[in-house]
């Protein structure tokens, strides 16, 4: 019998959500449509396998009963090793407090990985982890930061980081299999999170970039109705009817305010 965590290459006390992050990212290194080879093909069913009995309830139940001795073995051994979370903490370089965002955010600190997020992302306006990581790392645990941040409501930073995941796979290609999940999850955001959850400035600043991402007529047109609706509270009756007048020629159809109605 395989052992399914080690497959993953996830801890036995890893949450739901972690394990899916592990197959996602495996997945990407192994999938048949990407690699060749008869070791990958069989290392990728072994994935699929473990993620199945690791991914239900009950069969990792069963699992766990099976391999609690190994856990506990490793668990008590005591091994002298380097400490790099101790190392990182001791610089003051970005690229170190960049990198501790990543480390932490993979060792069950997600607490502390967010808040030096939004800590470095306070103090520099042109802040960006992507400078310090090959693109596949960024892309990878940018995303997981991504959900991190989510929630915990902080959703302009999700937008933000997520613009940037999205502006990148854009770029390289490199999402594949996992990118429609992105674009999911950036339409959740942007439709559920931003409009009357920020303010009218910070909200017309999401969706003013999100209509540089192409998502399509249908979310551009929902981005300009609500970039219409936060001018319009903001007192700028002008500029919310050019934005509304540009919403309705991408989608004539769209719902809308009773306030914004008015305007028409």
């Amino acid at each position: 019998m395989q052992d399914c965590y080690k497959i993953l290459g996830v801890p036995q006390n890893a949450t739901a959500s972690e394990i899916k992050r592990a197959y996602r990212k495996k997945a990407k290194e192994l999938h048949p449509d990407l690699s060749s080879g008869a070791e990958t093909s069989a290392q990728f069913q072994e994935l699929v396998k473990a993620y199945e009995i690791l991914s239900d309830a009950k069969q990792r139940s069963i699992f766990d009963v099976s391999y609690s001795a190994y856990y506990k073995r490793a668990s008590s051994r005591n091994e002298n090793f380097f400490d790099y979370r101790t190392w990182l903490l001791n610089r003051d370089d970005e690229e170190s407090k960049c990198k501790l965002v990543f480390f932490d955010l993979m060792h069950n600190r997600e607490d502390d990985a967010v808040s030096l997020f939004k800590k470095l992302n306070s103090q520099n306006f042109n802040f960006s982890l992507s400078r310090w990581f090959v693109r596949e790392d960024f892309m990878d645990f940018g995303f997981i930061l991504c959900e991190e941040l989510v929630i915990r409501q902080e959703y302009y930073d999700a937008a933000i980081l997520l613009e940037q995941i999205i502006r990148m796979e854009y770029s390289y290609g490199y999402f594949g299999l996992f990118f429609p999940e992105v674009i999911k999850f950036a339409r959740y955001i942007y439709r559920k999170h931003i409009f009357d959850t920020l303010s009218d400035e910070l909200a017309i600043d999401v969706f003013e970039r999100a209509l540089e991402l192409d998502l399509g007529k249908s979310d551009d047109a929902f981005f300009l109705s609500k970039i219409a609706h936060c001018y319009l509270r903001l007192g700028d009756e002008q500029t919310a009817k050019i934005c509304l007048h540009e919403a309705l020629k991408l989608d004539n159809n769209i719902t809308l305010t009773s306030q914004l109605r008015k305007l028409i």
